[in-house]
């Protein structure tokens, strides 16, 4: 795990992927434990950003990760990356997806955000959804 210190107001912690690391199977099954413990009980969290890939549709892993999260009553809010590389037809459909999906999962933020840090869509909406979290 990473973690960033954003001026004494807010902790955002980068952890290991869950679903794309390239990693052994019981590596990753560490760090799945590792998230887990972090997650849980842990009253001054305050919402987890899960980043899906808008280029492909939720995988197993992250529908895994949003029941697990819902059990662990653990609010989620969907951020979808690499949306440059959809057209605005193809982000629009995968964004109204997610924001199904979003419904569906007790514990999720109903606004998806769809981002790229390549073009930079998204980032100030990003950065304004922390920034009501850090206030």
């Amino acid at each position: 795990m990473i973690f960033f210190n954003l001026a004494e107001r807010l902790m955002l912690v980068d952890m290991p992927g869950y679903g794309y690391a390239k990693a052994a199977k019981t590596l990753a099954r560490e760090w799945q434990g590792l998230m887990l413990a972090y997650l849980s009980g842990r009253p001054n969290l305050q919402r987890v950003l899960l980043l899906i890939d808008a280029r492909h549709p939720p995988t197993e892993a992250d529908q895994s990760m949003m029941t697990l999260l819902d059990d662990s009553a653990v609010a989620f809010q969907i951020v979808l990356t690499k949306s440059d590389a959809l057209s605005v037809a193809e982000l629009a459909l995968r964004s109204a997806a997610a924001e199904l999906l979003a419904r569906a999962h007790p514990a999720a933020h109903p606004k998806v955000i769809a981002s790229s840090s390549r073009e930079g869509h998204g980032i100030a909406e990003l950065r304004a959804e922390l920034a009501l979290l850090a206030a």
